[in-house]
């Protein structure tokens, strides 16, 4: 695939300086604190020394009170209250967070409730309001949705049933009749933060419960484990109170993780210390199998389990389902292609495919599948109890739910975010959706937004990585959207006489690095699927290359290696 290179515009020269001087570090590492919107000590100090001190007053959050009170009254009364979360990895981190927090004093009337993919579909269903009153619950709290469930609110108070809704979606018009609605994305929540995940809301309201029932830090604390994969794996951004979640969430998982956590690192052969991005590829998606393939309270439960054996068995399972969810991946990937290629599809401005027999449970990857292949905003659709089903991924820049709004009336119901979206409608109106989603994406799409763009840090020479540069580098961590991992750019590189593919098919490309100005540094790197390009690195063809820096371990010796994402012969 083609990328446009970005490079980053170097910051003013004052800031630079007085951030050079305050710190105490060179321009590299300065510019790389300003792009991240680091001007200051201060923010700097809180950027690379994460604490829990930097935690807003949960207080802050519009209906807190009204939570934290109504959840006292269950508590004095005895009464029964239902944790609710959806399917995917942050609704049932949020279930566990949850759950675990209220066992440590009120285990005894706690149930909780995920719904079924398949019969109930995302968010709060009538299923699980009758749930909740056949056992007795008199409140639900519910967790990553619930913000748009103004029916099943409804329809669950005239059963006297309450709710308490921790969302982090956008609200829709009026928001619920519920008891309370913690969203720090309600228009009239001043919550300082923004961008929590859904169980980050629910980390918060255990904190301010810790606070008003004077119980043990380690309480909320210990839940950070759980924060941090659903930081991870929802992309929110980790900045701010994010970031603080994470790099101690992170911390947690790689020193005193969790049963069930630690029973998953095992079972994936993961030997080093794991990253965000090991949790976002090893543990998200164990974790998000089984709601895709079979129910996703078998996660719960892995999470929740308080024995070696439980958790050996559950994470077993887990493993077992993710590699179903990788066959159907691929497959339904394949076919998804070939219907591009077979109806002629290759030059639209949108991708809208549907094959009422394509697994519901793998609709949102294969969507993000096409977008490698055909970089463009992308809806994937399946058939499920009688109606079109899908999800829908887009491209970075352009708001995909803002363009399935212009499209409501071909709709039954959809919901989501600017880079993704789920959606319902008859099946009959697929071809209307196809029709009209092209026109509203060719009408209102910048062109330049159709070629992925490779966003660029700095450019630095081969000579400027060393073990004290990847030291600095290093503490930008932990890594995630408006906090990437550093992108570097080297002008002039040739092969420095190694270089070769690599791979059972020889796809990727194993590099030997010199720069043409300085061929006494020299480094490797690995660029997958780049291993066509060996004879013309070979025979010495000049190129740019844009990197990220990481560590390779290999036989207890580490160094340091360039991960290409990209390169250009000059």
């Amino acid at each position: 695939m083609e990328y446009r290179w970005e490079l980053a515009p170097k910051p003013d020269s004052t800031s630079l300086e007085i951030l050079q001087t305050s710190l105490g570090v060179n321009e590299t590492v300065a510019r790389l604190l300003i792009q991240r919107g680091i001007t200051s000590f201060d923010e700097a100090k809180q950027f690379f020394r994460p604490s829990l001190d930097y935690l807003h007053d949960p207080f802050l959050m519009k209906d807190m009170d009204k939570a934290v009170e109504r959840i006292q009254t269950a508590l004095e009364e005895g009464q029964k209250i239902l944790i609710y979360g959806d399917y995917d990895v942050d609704g049932t981190t949020s279930v566990a967070l949850m759950v675990t927090f209220l066992n440590h004093f009120y285990a005894e009337n706690i149930d909780y409730y995920i719904p079924d993919r398949y019969t109930e579909g995302y968010g709060v269903s009538f299923q699980g309001v009758d749930y909740a009153k056949e056992n007795d619950c008199s409140l639900i709290i519910a967790l990553d949705c619930g913000i748009r469930a103004h029916e099943k609110v409804d329809y669950a108070t005239e059963k006297g049933v309450d709710f308490i809704i921790c969302d982090h979606h956008l609200p829709h018009g009026d928001i619920p009749k519920a008891v309370a609605i913690l969203d720090h994305k309600r228009p009239d929540c001043e919550y300082p933060y923004k961008e929590l995940s859904g169980c980050g809301i629910g980390f918060k309201l255990c904190q301010a419960l810790a606070q008003v029932l004077n119980l043990e830090d380690h309480t909320w604390q210990d839940l950070l484990d759980l924060v941090a994969i659903s930081s991870a794996c929802d992309i929110v951004p980790l900045t701010g109170e994010n970031r603080v979640l994470v790099h101690l969430g992170m911390e947690q998982i790689n020193s005193n993780p969790r049963r069930g956590i630690k029973s998953m690192i095992e079972l994936s052969g993961r030997k080093s210390q794991f990253s965000v991005t090991d949790v976002v590829f090893i543990i998200g998606p164990r974790i998000n199998a089984a709601g895709r393939i079979d129910h996703a309270k078998k996660a719960v439960e892995l999470l929740l389990s308080d024995t070696n054996d439980i958790a050996e068995k559950s994470s077993v399972l887990l493993e077992k389902r993710n590699v179903e969810r990788k066959e159907l991946d691929k497959s339904i990937t394949q076919e998804a292609l070939d219907q591009v290629i077979n109806n002629k599809l290759e030059d639209r401005m949108s991708t809208v495919l549907y094959d009422k027999n394509w697994h519901k449970g793998v609709v949102g990857i294969v969507a993000s599948r096409l977008i490698e292949n055909y970089y463009r905003p992308t809806i994937v659709l399946t058939e499920s109890n009688g109606k079109a089903v899908g999800s829908a991924r887009s491209v970075k820049g352009y708001d995909i739910h803002e363009a399935l709004n212009q499209c409501a009336d071909v709709l039954e119901q959809f919901g989501g975010h600017q880079f993704a979206a789920g959606m319902t409608l008859n099946i009959e109106n697929v071809p209307k959706l196809q029709a009209r989603f092209e026109e509203v994406v060719s009408r209102t799409i910048d062109p330049e937004l159709l070629i992925p763009k490779m966003d660029i840090d700095l450019e630095i020479n081969l000579s400027d990585i060393n073990d004290k540069f990847w030291r600095l580098v290093k503490q930008f961590a932990p890594f995630g959207p408006d906090n990437m991992k550093p992108v570097f750019v080297t002008r002039g590189c040739i092969d420095g006489g190694w270089s070769k593919a690599v791979g059972g098919e020889k796809t990727h490309l194993k590099l030997d690095v010199v720069q043409q100005e300085n061929s006494g540094v020299k480094i490797s790197g690995i660029a997958f699927n780049l291993g066509h390009l060996e004879k013309e690195i070979k025979a010495k063809k000049p190129f740019d290359l844009v990197y990220t820096i990481e560590e390779n371990e290999w036989q207890g010796n580490v160094t340091l290696q360039l991960m290409v994402k990209d390169l250009k012969f000059l």
